[in-house]
C-alpha cells in the first residue's frame, strides 16, 4: 500500500472505463467522513512518442534511479531552507513555494505538462536526459553554494566561540587593556594567568616564588567569571617557559596572550567582515535555495509523470493516451482510500501484468528476458508517490 506521507499520482487507460472517475473518486473518498480533507485533481499525461519495447523497458528500469535522486536533490534544498530559517514552520512555508503557488496548489490545480520546456516530440529518451541535466545542474550548484556559506559560517562561529566561554578559554582581547601590560621592555613582560576560583587563595601565596626572577607585588586581577579568576603577573622573560611549567603543576593556567593593539584591531576587523560575509551568503543562498526548490520540484513531478507513461505503455500497451489523477489522501483515512481505488480501478485488472506471472506457456524466454520488471510488485492501476518531504 502507498505511504500516507504522499500524494499519489495514478495513471490509467482513458478509454470509456475512464469517464466519470474522477468525480465518482472524488465523491466516494469525500464520503469517507465529513471531515475527510482528501483531494482529488486530474493530472495531465501527454502523448509522448513511446518509441520501442527495448528502450521502454531500459527506461523504466533506469528511472526510479532518477526518481531516487530527484527526490534526494529536492529534500537536500528543503533541508537548506530549514537550517536558514532556524527550522521556523511560517517561514518556512513562506520559501517552499512553486512558481509562487504551494506545492498542493501546484499538484492539484489542474496540472498541466511545460510543454514549451519539454517538447513531447522530443524521444522519452531526450527528455529524461535533459531533466536529469536540469536536475544535475541545481545540485552542483546548491552544494557549491552550501559549501561556500557553511566554510564563511564556521569560521565566524569559530571567532565568535572565542568570546564565549570562560577565563581559561575564551579570547581576551576585549578583557585585557593597555594598562595592564608592561610596554617596551627589553627584559620584562606581562603573563596572564587562570587561576580556578578556589584556589585564588593559594596562587596569591605563591606566585612569586614559582621561580625566581618575579616581580614582587605584581599580580593584578583583571577579570573573574563564575570558574576562574585572570591575574597579571610581570616576569622576566628568560624564566617564561619555567614559570608556565610551574603553573600548570599548580593547576594554574598561562593563557597564550600578547596584548598587541595592531592584532587586537585585525581581529576584530576579521570578526566584522566575517559577520557581513555570512550574512551576505546567507541572503544569497536563501535567495537560491527558494528559486531551486521551485525548479527542482517541477523537475521531480515531470519525472514521477513521464514514469507514469513508460509504466502504463508497458501494463496497457497502445493507443498511448492515459488519463492522470492526483490524489492527496486524508492521513486517517489512507487505507479506506486506498481501497475505494483498488475498488473503482478493478476492471484493470485483467490488463494489470499481474497475469503474466500466471502463464508460463511459451513465453519462458520473454519472461526470463524481462523477469525484472515482471517482478515489480505493482497494482491494477499504475501509481508513484511524491513524498512530503516538504513537511
Amino acid at each position: 500500500m502507498p505511504s500516507d506521507q504522499s500524494t499519489w499520482l495514478i495513471a490509467v487507460p482513458h478509454d470509456g472505463d475512464a469517464e466519470g472517475l474522477l468525480p465518482e473518486i472524488a465523491t466516494k473518498l469525500s464520503q469517507l467522513s465529513r471531515s475527510s480533507s482528501s483531494v482529488v485533481a486530474e493530472l495531465g499525461i501527454p502523448c509522448f512518442k513511446t518509441g520501442t519495447l527495448d528502450s521502454l523497458i531500459a527506461l523504466s528500469e533506469e528511472l526510479p534511479k532518477q526518481d531516487a535522486f530527484f527526490t534526494s536533490v529536492v529534500a537536500k534544498t528543503v533541508e537548506a531552507l530549514r537550517n536558514l530559517l532556524n527550522n521556523d514552520p511560517a517561514k518556512l512555508a513562506q520559501h517552499i513555494v512553486v512558481d509562487e503557488r504551494s506545492v498542493d496548489d501546484y499538484l492539484l490545480r489542474g496540472w498541466r505538462w511545460n510543454e514549451g520546456r519539454y517538447n513531447i516530440q522530443r524521444s522519452l529518451r531526450e527528455t529524461v536526459d535533459l531533466l536529469n541535466k536540469e536536475m544535475a545542474s541545481i545540485d552542483n550548484t546548491m552544494k557549491s553554494k552550501l559549501n561556500n556559506y557553511n566554510l564563511v559560517k564556521g569560521s565566524l562561529v569559530q571567532m565568535q566561540r572565542k568570546k564565549t566561554g570562560n577565563l581559561s578559554v575564551r579570547s581576551l582581547v576585549d578583557i585585557v587593556s593597555r594598562e595592564h601590560v608592561v610596554q617596551d621592555s627589553e627584559y620584562l613582560e606581562t603573563c596572564f594567568v587562570a587561576v580556578p576560583n578556589a584556589l585564588k587563595r593559594e596562587w596569591n601565596s605563591k606566585y612569586e616564588r614559582l621561580t625566581s626572577m618575579i616581580v614582587p607585588r605584581s599580580s593584578m586581577l583583571i577579570a573573574s567569571d563564575e570558574e576562574y579568576s585572570l591575574f597579571s603577573v610581570v616576569l622576566f622573560k628568560r624564566v617564561h617557559d619555567e614559570y608556565v611549567q610551574k603553573c600548570r603543576e599548580n593547576k594554574f593556567i598561562v593563557r597564550d596572550f600578547v596584548y598587541s593593539e595592531e592584532n587586537i584591531a585585525k581581529e576584530r576587523e576579521d570578526l566584522s567582515v566575517a559577520d557581513a560575509t555570512e550574512k551576505e551568503l546567507w541572503t544569497e543562498l536563501l535567495r537560491v535555495s527558494r528559486t531551486n526548490f521551485s525548479e527542482s520540484f517541477q523537475i521531480l513531478v515531470h519525472l514521477k509523470v513521464l514514469r507514469l507513461f513508460v509504466e502504463s505503455v508497458l501494463r496497457y500497451g497502445l493507443p498511448a493516451d492515459y488519463m492522470g489523477l492526483a490524489i492527496k489522501p486524508d492521513t486517517r483515512y489512507v487505507k479506506k482510500a486506498f481501497n475505494i481505488l483498488t475498488s473503482q480501478l478493478s476492471h484493470l485488472a485483467p490488463r494489470s501484468g499481474r497475469s503474466s506471472k500466471k502463464h508460463k506457456g511459451g513465453n519462458e524466454e520473454f519472461v526470463g528476458e524481462y523477469q525484472a520488471l515482471l517482478e515489480q510488485e505493482f497494482y491494477d492501476f499504475v501509481l508513484y508517490e511524491v513524498p512530503w518531504i516538504i513537511y
